[in-house]
């Protein structure tokens, strides 16, 4: 026998089965040679050791890794000559390493050498999950998830990229020819086998990938405007009786549903801080004033949150700080006070604000506590959405920082229950890896890591519509977690439920027509009925040629129009709040609907586009009332109603590089752009948002 560990190299596409003894790595090969019509390479151990038993009754001892390893190199060569494509091979020296070092606590240099070195495109780890199969060779069942965890831990080790295949023969086979297939796509896309197994670790398909480099390296089409939607051209008005006849209408009713409040609450609070930030990072009081700063970078923010630095909510806390970190802090003059709460305000060492959650953080001083946006969208919730005397409050977070907002939960939950007699049930959700995307350097190359791993970057509120997707719940209302009040609650409801109202309502009629249209007899008098109720209450659009249209095509033209998520938006007046804005839209395919818009969405270099956007007459406040069950109670899967062209390329510096990024379809622009759309205007006290510390200085956060 030739005594040598060299692997022979080759075009040919090497995949090996990799696991413990009987888990369907010799059935897997033979099946897969089989479906690509190549060759595989068996397992030179298996003959080996057979006839040494047949002979002598002899069982393998550590003698016998090298002579198999040096076989089972030999075998895989020869395969390899004659292979169509792709090789399979049953076994590796990798696997012989583990054995050698798992029963006999030693593997020959020469062997941990050559198992280290040989290079497969792809491995299989099989899985444990199979009936153990006995024969004369085989070590006993027992110990079988221990020797798992140790081939696991071999491939980790030696940064192999593999796949692990579970459950039956079939759902194996279907798993591996599909990772195979998408391999070779992945070449021609310069993916490496690493970097798909990187993307299937995050159960992201490679065509969502590839479609995330098509926007990426190619942009993504703007939005075509078409007009502004307006008071009587899209966005509904109602008089103060009328907003109460529907809040009265929806008390009346929501005991029948079940009703939820989802707060998007991800993310840390750094760009509320950042002209602080940047304040931090370029002042000296040792050489100029604080004034001389201010007039020389003409930072009327800074000037306004020193001016008025003792109305926010945590200028006690830090004033205190002070007092304790400076026995003399009376002494300072006052730009050494001003910069020394502004870095106790900042820094990690002391409050660390930039980097926490913007729901813990405080934002309105009442007379006996301070309170945050967790607990004033809890006090929120049960004056709006509450029923049967429960109350349902979703948040998503970030996994790091749900257990800041369970303490203040906790210590708030049962007084606020308590004053109302309301159970309230809080649950969180994190936002999804496999949501998370690609990005490139200016060169339009993948970026990777110093590892030359892919970075993945979170996609933005977008991704959130599949922690929407699975809540059980009638109706959604959607806040901001930024968007509360000081005090006033009442008010903030009666127009919340108002358009949780206004949607009962329409999903009353929507589904009585809905039910309609399934019955086998309907006439045109009723179909013309439906469509004046597509067209004026749900804003809905037909098609030039629906007149001529058969009965049968007219039915599935209005049935698919109707079966639909379906959201009601308040919408304030426009008052140069930066973010999106109500506008009826043209897709691709000519077709037009209300849409929510944001600026980065608009081409602005085009005249008539500029235009329409800055004529505008209303803002999105992110106010929105859902209901995503269709007529016959099943819950809508919202991804099938996202227009994935309406994504964002945007322009990052990570690592000290500058990358382009690609961000999903925002949850309330693009992922929600299939849905039935109201809009409905509501007053600007509705709208509180704090997108710097300034906004805490409003009249809406402030005690009167």
């Amino acid at each position: 026998m030739e005594k040598n560990l060299k692997q022979e190299q080759s075009a040919i596409i090497k995949i090996a089965l990799f696991g413990p003894e009987s888990t369907g790595k010799t059935t897997l090969a033979t099946q897969l040679a089989s479906h690509y019509q190549t060759v595989w390479a068996p397992e030179f151990a298996r003959d080996y050791l057979q006839e040494k038993w047949d002979k002598c009754k002899q069982i393998c001892d550590v003698s016998d890794m090298l002579p198999i390893a040096f076989g089972q190199v030999r075998l895989e060569n020869e395969k390899l000559a004659v292979a169509n494509k792709y090789l399979f091979c049953d076994t590796n020296l990798l696997v012989t390493k583990v054995f050698s070092e798992l029963y006999y606590n030693f593997c020959d240099p020469l062997l941990e050498k050559a198992a280290q070195e040989h290079q497969y495109d792809l491995f299989f780890l099989t899985d444990i999950d199979v009936p153990w199969e006995k024969d004369d060779l085989r070590d006993k069942k027992e110990g079988r998830e221990s020797v798992f965890e140790r081939f696991k831990q071999s491939l980790i080790d030696n940064k192999k990229p593999f796949v692990t295949l579970s459950g039956s023969k079939e759902s194996r086979l279907k798993k591996a020819i599909s990772v195979i297939d998408d391999m070779s796509r992945a070449q021609d896309m310069g993916l490496s086998s690493n970097d798909l197994v990187q993307i299937y670790d995050r159960g992201i398909s490679l065509q969502t990938i590839q479609q995330q480099l098509q926007f990426l390296q190619n942009g993504i089409a703007k939005t075509a405007l078409v007009e502004p939607a307006t008071i009587g051209n899209g966005i509904l008005q109602l008089s103060e009786k009328e907003i109460e006849a529907k809040s009265a209408f929806f008390e009346h009713n929501k005991h029948s549903v079940q009703l939820l409040k989802f707060v998007p609450a991800s993310g840390a609070a750094t760009r509320m801080f950042k002209f602080l930030i940047t304040f931090l990072e370029e002042y000296d009081f040792k050489i100029e004033t604080l004034q001389h700063y201010i007039d020389r970078k003409k930072d009327s923010e800074l000037s306004l949150f020193i001016s008025s630095i003792e109305k926010f909510p945590f200028f006690e806390t830090i004033n205190v700080m002070l007092k304790s970190k400076f026995s003399n802090s009376e002494t300072l003059n006052k730009d050494e006070k001003n910069f020394y709460f502004i870095k106790f305000l900042l820094s990690t060492d002391y409050l660390n604000f930039a980097n926490k959650p913007k729901g813990i953080l405080p934002f309105h001083k009442y007379p006996v506590n301070i309170v945050t946006p967790v607990e004033a969208h809890l006090q929120e919730c049960i004056s709006y959405s509450s029923g049967n005397g429960n109350s349902q409050l979703h948040f998503t977070v970030s996994e790091g920082h749900q257990q800041q907002f369970e303490e203040i939960v906790d210590s708030v939950k049962s007084k606020v229950e308590e004053e109302s007699n309301i159970a309230i049930s809080v649950s969180y959700s994190y936002q999804n890896e496999r949501t998370d995307t690609l990005a490139i350097d200016l060169e339009s190359n993948l970026f990777r890591d110093h590892s030359n791993q892919l970075i993945f970057r979170p996609a933005g509120h977008g991704s959130l519509i599949e922690n929407l997707s699975v809540l059980d719940a009638d109706i959604i209302f959607i806040k901001n977690i930024d968007n509360v009040i000081y005090g006033n609650n009442e008010q903030i409801a009666i127009y919340k439920k108002a358009l949780a109202g206004i949607l009962m309502e329409l999903q009353q009629q929507l589904f009585s027509y809905l039910k309609e249209l399934d019955s086998e007899v309907i006439t045109n008098v009723k179909l013309d009925e439906i469509k004046i109720f597509l067209e004026t209450k749900l804003y809905g659009k037909v098609p030039d040629q629906y007149e001529s249209m058969s009965l049968e095509t007219k039915v599935k033209f209005i049935k698919k129009a109707l079966n639909k998520p379906i959201r009601v938006c308040g919408m304030v007046r426009n008052q140069g709040e930066p973010g999106g804005g109500p506008f009826w839209v043209r897709n691709s395919q000519g077709e037009i609907s209300l849409q929510i818009v944001e600026s980065s969405q608009v081409d602005l270099e085009n005249e008539q586009q500029k235009n329409i956007l800055t004529a505008a007459t209303h803002f999105n406040p992110v106010d929105l009332v859902c209901g995503i069950k269709n007529y016959k109670n099943a819950r809508f899967n919202l991804e099938n109603f996202v227009d994935v062209s309406s994504g964002f390329v945007v322009d990052k510096t990570v690592l000290g590089k500058k990358i382009k990024g690609y961000e999903l379809p925002g949850l309330w622009n693009g992922a929600m752009y299939n849905w039935l759309t109201v809009f409905v205007e509501v007053p600007l006290i509705t709208f509180n948002p704090v997108k710097t510390v300034n906004d805490l200085l409003k009249a809406g956060h402030q005690m009167l």
